[in-house]
């Protein structure tokens, strides 16, 4: 089964939207919180192609981007198949 992985940081309005909209999807993901920690960051940067923002999403190996593209995606309706895909 896939996972969902989310970098933020607890001063991060975007990350709080987009951890809200992953609970109302009932989806159970894991937080790493790059807050002041450098290799967190580096750690998330290195995954997210250099991407330095916070939230950065992951599902599975699939890199989403942040909270706008993990909303983007629900607005397409293709957030809740690739949640439903992971419980397969």
């Amino acid at each position: 089964m896939s996972k969902i992985e989310i970098y933020t940081s607890p001063i991060c309005g975007y990350c709080h939207q987009a951890k809200h909209l992953l609970k109302q999807k009932n989806a159970t993901f894991t937080e790493i919180n790059v807050f002041g920690d450098d290799s967190r960051r580096a750690e998330m940067m290195a995954r997210a192609d250099g991407a330095r923002t916070v939230p950065q999403i992951f599902i599975g190996d699939r890199h989403i981007g942040g909270c706008d593209e993990l909303y983007e995606l629900n607005a397409k309706g293709e957030l809740d198949p690739l949640l439903v895909a992971m419980d397969s």
